[in-house]
């Protein structure tokens, strides 16, 4: 893990804190008009929430875990897996309880509180878990690139297709991409500093 992205963890947590102390203030709520105008009612955008849905996630995590598992029974891998997906969602709700943000109103809106997205959030953290095992001894400078290219692409239409269907606001959703992108930071410092360790006791 470079320097880099360990730099640009902090940023997006300190996104993240931003959005929060200011979430009743007229930039932020500028920021949420103009991209419910821009974005509302976009069925190409708001198709790509399915991948960001409890179930699709959890079935990926479960094959990611298989495949873990089958590869070369990588426990640690699993166990980041687990750390990243699974409790990146429990991260996400304790959030949502603190803030206790309410979704735009709309009719039969969800009744869970908004900020910040769970599928912004889990949606790249299971994306990126996915990027990284899949580039982790892989030596094609331009396979790597594509996968990553990929997933955060991907991350970014599932966090916007929240907006497009009226259940988050652009701040809910910037905060969730922020947030969960320093908890994979955070959990991948841990794998890699495990990991090691591990290897240097060989």
């Amino acid at each position: 893990m470079t320097k880099f992205f360990c730099f640009l963890a902090i940023v997006t947590a300190s996104i993240f804190f931003l959005f929060y102390i200011s979430l009743n203030s007229a930039w932020v709520t500028s920021l949420d008009t103009s991209a419910a105008t821009l974005l509302k009612g976009n069925s190409f955008i708001e198709f790509f929430h399915y991948f960001g849905k409890t179930k699709f996630i959890m079935i990926v995590a479960v094959l990611l875990l298989v495949w873990l598992w089958i590869r070369n029974h990588n426990y640690r891998g699993m166990t980041l897996a687990l750390l990243t997906i699974a409790g990146g969602n429990v991260l996400n709700h304790i959030l949502k309880e603190w803030v206790h943000r309410s979704r735009p109103v709309i009719p039969h809106q969800l009744k869970s509180f908004s900020f910040p997205s769970g599928h912004a959030m889990v949606g790249i953290l299971y994306l990126f878990t996915i990027a990284y095992f899949a580039t982790e001894h892989e030596a094609s400078e331009k396979k790597k690139i594509l996968l990553w290219s990929f997933a955060i692409i991907m991350a970014a239409l599932i966090g916007l297709s929240r907006i497009a269907g009226s259940r988050h606001f652009a701040s809910d959703v910037i905060a969730g991409w922020a947030i969960g992108y320093t908890w994979f930071i955070l959990s991948i410092i841990w794998y890699e500093r495990r990991k090691k360790t591990v290897e240097r006791h060989k």
